[in-house]
Formats: C-alpha cells, structure tokens, sequence
C-alpha cells in the first residue's frame, strides 16, 4: 500500500523559503531586463518563473544545504541558497524538456510548456504547425532554465562545478536510456535499475550531497559516507517515483495515473512484474507502451502488478533501502544537527505521495 500523505519535514520548509525567494528575485529581474528589449520576450520568461516557483519539492536545494551544514558550512550562506536555486532551475531544464520528449499533457496539474506555447499558436491562427512551435518554446525555456542554473553556480569553488557538471553529464546519460528503454521492448530488471539511478537517483540526491560536500571544501573526504547514504536513497526515491507514477493519486502528483504504462517506462516495477508474469498476465503486459491503452487496461495491469507481487517487492526494497541510507548515516562524520536533518529527509523521501 501507497504509505498515507506526509507533511514536509521542517529540513525541507526550512531550505524551500529562501531558495524560492532568490529564484523570484533572479527570474523576476530578468523578466524586466528582457522586456524592455522586447514586450514579448515576457512570455517565455514568465512560463519559466511559474513553472519552477508554482511547484516543485525543493528535495535538491535540500539535500545540498544539509550536507554543507553537515560539512561545518553555515546554512545562511548566500553561496548554498543560490546553489540551491541552481538546482531547481536544472530541475526545471530537465522536466521542461522531458515532458517534450514525452509528450506529456500535464505536470504539476497543470498544462505542460510546450502545450501552453502550441496553445497559444492556434489561438492566434500563427503560420506553422502550433505542435512545433509549442516544442521549440519549450525547449528554449528550458535552455533558459540551465543557462540561469549555470550562471549561479559561477562564484562556487572549482570543487563544487566540477562535480555540477559530471551531475549534468549523468543526468543526460541517464535520460537517453530512459528515451531509449521507452522505445525499445523488453527493459531488463539490471537496465531498468541503471537508468533509475542516472535519470533521477543520483542527480536527486547523491550528487547534491556532493555538491554541498564540495561548497564547504570537503568532498574528497565525505563523498564515500554520503555516497553510501545518498545511493540507496536515490534508488528509493526513483523507486516510489514509479510507484506512483502507476498507483498515485492525480490530485496529489499533478500527472494522469497510466502515463507511465502509456509511455512504456522501463522501470524496476515493471521489468519486476514482466519477469514474473505468465499467461494472460504476461500477454497484457505486452500492451505496455501502447499509447491507446485504454483506462480499463490501465486498471487490469495494475491489478497486474500487484498479483504477480512486482508492487510489493518494490516497497519492500524502498524500506530496505531506505534503512540502508539510514545506517550509512549513522556513521557518516557529519554535524549533528544535519545527521537529524538528513534522517527526517530520508523518511520524508521513503513514504511520500507526491
């Protein structure tokens, strides 16, 4: 069972506030700088600041924060705030362009970049095709989103970029085998794991303790302890992402409960469910990926998952994982308050709904 709804703990609020005031600052000024060049040149801008500041978890900025207190930063820094707002503006990059290889509807409830853009195009009764135009927006204001990330990780040390950038490698890396998965059949359990941990495990919460790490000067010596607590929690992180991507409440995850099975995600979930499947479970799994997939079959292969166990095991492994972060933690040369912090996360992570 989808544990119940859990409140975002105080580590969490706490990083979010001043995080969300610096991207307000940074998106509004540049909304004002461009439009003056260009009325227009508001509207790309705007979609920006209301995608990342009208949503969003701020697990990264989070994550990142707690491990340069832990490092002995202080947590009022104006450096860890603005890398904090660096990564929800990667983030943003990252979704922005991901809904467009999708081709999804909606994200956070609400319609998705591009379709707003295409919208806007058959609105007017612009020349072109509205679907491309909506995409080529989209796209841009992603590259936006990375151009303003960057550009707030110029005064970090060149410890702290240098493990920035092998986080972006990674995350494209991650998501071409995700778009590659999708459109090839038959994702093993090894390969579904592997692009978990590079799509969003790693670059959720592993490399931002890295980065956090490096801001205080001490990477090299607390990367191993945070790696062994941020690896597993990564993967269960992703793990829970999958799980509701397929059982969740639209309400709560703001996207259509399916897509995942539409789209033909490869992921431990369904590679699980796959290797266990015979009959008729196994010939309706193969409708997987379909993009007319039907909402009764939506509801037949989550009875599909749940009877051949594939949802049970994945939330055994998240409470293992989960356990195996936290022990790591346990003996991770941290500052205390940031121990407690990391705890709180880890559980908040292992048992959310959104």
């Amino acid at each position: 069972m989808i544990p119940a709804p859990r409140e975002a703990p105080p580590a969490l609020r706490s990083v979010a506030g001043p995080v969300e005031d610096r991207l307000r600052s940074v998106l509004d000024a540049e909304t004002l700088r461009w439009a003056e060049v260009d009325p227009d040149l508001a509207a790309p801008l705007e979609a920006l600041t209301r995608f990342v500041l009208d949503g969003g978890k701020r697990l990264r900025p989070a994550f990142c924060h707690w491990a340069y207190v832990g490092a002995g930063g202080d947590g009022g820094d104006a450096l860890v705030v603005d890398t904090g707002a660096a990564f929800e503006l990667l983030h943003a990059f990252a979704l922005v362009h991901d809904d467009v290889m999708d081709g999804s509807d909606t994200r956070r409830g609400e319609r998705t970049v591009h379709l707003e853009f295409g919208d806007r195009h058959a609105r007017e009764g612009w020349r072109g095709e509205s679907r491309r135009f909506g995409e080529g927006v989209a796209i841009l204001v992603g590259d936006l989103a990375e151009v303003y990330a960057d550009r707030l990780l110029r005064p970090a040390p060149p410890e702290a970029r240098a493990v920035w950038h092998e986080l972006k490698v990674e995350l494209n890396v991650g998501q071409y085998l995700d778009v590659l998965g999708t459109a090839r059949p038959g994702t093993d359990l090894a390969t579904a794991h592997r692009i978990a941990r590079y799509k969003s495990g790693k670059y959720t919460i592993e490399r931002p303790l890295h980065v956090g790490a490096a801001l205080a000067g001490r990477h090299d010596d607390l990367a191993p302890a945070l790696s062994a607590y941020g690896a597993p929690l990564g993967e269960a992180f992703q793990l829970r992402d999958d799980l509701l991507g397929v059982f969740g409440d639209q309400a709560r995850t703001g996207k259509p409960v399916g897509d995942d099975l539409r789209e033909g995600k490869p992921t431990p979930l369904l590679a699980t469910a796959i290797d266990r499947a015979r009959g008729a479970d196994a010939e309706l799994l193969r409708r997987v990926g379909a993009p007319d997939l039907a909402d009764d079959e939506v509801t037949a292969l989550q009875q599909v998952l749940v009877a051949t166990g594939a949802r049970e095991h994945m939330e055994s492994t998240i409470a293992t994982l989960t356990a195996e972060a936290l022990d790591a933690l346990g003996r991770a040369p941290l500052q205390p308050d940031a121990v407690e912090a990391l705890t709180d996360l880890a559980h908040y992570v292992g048992a959310r709904d959104l």
